[in-house]
C-alpha cells in the first residue's frame, strides 16, 4: 500500500496548506493523532462522521513520506485496523487534494477518485 487517506473540509485543507501541515480536528485532538484511512474504508468513515459536510475532500498520502509517524491500530469499536498519524503530517506528504462528489446526497468514491 502506497497510500492512505485523509477526509476534511475544504477550509481545513486550506488551513493545512497555509500552515505546511495538516491540522487536528477536534477528534483528532480529543484522541491524539490524525484519522487516517484506508481506500476501502475511506466510504464508511464519509457516511459515518462527514455525511452532514457540504464540502469533503479526499486528500492523498504517501505512506513512506509519513512512516516514522504511522501506526496502524484498532478501532475503538474493535475488528478494523485503522491507520493513524502521531505527529505533523506535511504538506509535501500530500499527493493530491480532490473534492469528493455528491449524488442524491451521498458522497460518491468511484475509483479515480483515488489516484
Amino acid at each position: 500500500m502506497d497510500k492512505i487517506y485523509r477526509l476534511c473540509q475544504l477550509d481545513e485543507w486550506q488551513a493545512a496548506e497555509a500552515q505546511g501541515h495538516l491540522l487536528p480536528n477536534a477528534d483528532d485532538q480529543r484522541d491524539g493523532f490524525l484519522h487516517l484511512s484506508t481506500a476501502e474504508q475511506v466510504a464508511v468513515t464519509a457516511q459515518k462522521y462527514y455525511a452532514q459536510v457540504p464540502d469533503l475532500f479526499l486528500l492523498g498520502i504517501s505512506v513512506t513520506a509519513i512512516e516514522p509517524i504511522l501506526r496502524w491500530e484498532g478501532s475503538s469499536g474493535g475488528g478494523a485496523v485503522y491507520p493513524h498519524a502521531y505527529g505533523d503530517v506535511p504538506v509535501s506528504a500530500i499527493l493530491f487534494a480532490k473534492p469528493v462528489p455528491r449524488h442524491q446526497g451521498q458522497y460518491q468514491f468511484p475509483q479515480g477518485l483515488f489516484e
